[in-house]
């Protein structure tokens, strides 16, 4: 009787014991889940852009027209990147003639993260500027200056970009003046537009 007893017990407490250390057990860990998404090695940009126009003696307003660039990155922090700007429209007085200034330029770029969704970029460029519609000579001049960015990230591949710069270019002091010129005229540069990265 008594050995029937412990037996009952036993298995009671065998039955009761069990079920507890199967609920007790604790899941194994998920694997983190990838939040970097993917990296993409170019970015192509797309705006309104600004330029000041203190090459044009007499001029009273700056231009606006569109800042374009494309820009490959060769890792997470550093690329090259071509950019370019065509600027044909006064911003309020009228300027004399009809000034249109165009620029091609290609240099490095460092980025990197600043928050959240914020990123910010710093850039070095150099190449040619052309300003038509007014009497310069020469007409087309080296350029090359330094600026700043600050993208908004929407999403892993559009951003909202605003910029600003500094070009410098070299043009003649007087109209009608031939011959080349070491008078450098600093045009400040900003725009505002959307980053598409692929």
């Amino acid at each position: 009787m008594k050995s029937k007893l412990l037996l009952s017990i036993l298995a009671v407490a065998s039955a009761l014991v069990v079920p507890m250390a199967a609920v007790g057990q604790i899941a194994p860990e998920k694997p983190p889940k990838d939040v970097t998404g993917p990296v993409y090695k170019y970015e192509a940009y797309v705006g309104y852009g600004y330029t000041s126009l203190n090459q044009v003696n007499l001029s009273r307003s700056g231009l606006q027209g569109v800042s374009a660039s494309v820009t490959r990155y060769f890792g997470d922090h550093f690329g090259i990147k071509a950019d370019g700007g065509y600027y044909a429209y006064n911003v309020t007085s009228k300027n004399p003639g009809s000034p249109k200034v165009d620029m091609v330029m290609v240099g490095p770029v460092i980025r990197g993260n600043l928050f959240e969704k914020w990123s910010g970029y710093a850039e070095g460029l150099f190449g040619g500027e052309h300003t038509g519609g007014v009497s310069i000579q020469p007409d087309i001049s080296f350029a090359g200056g330094f600026g700043i960015g600050v993208d908004y990230n929407r999403s892993a591949r559009w951003s909202v970009r605003a910029f600003g710069d500094d070009i410098g270019s070299s043009f003649t002091l007087q109209p009608y003046q031939p011959g080349f010129s070491s008078h450098m005229r600093w045009n400040a540069r900003a725009g505002i537009g959307l980053v598409y990265h692929f």
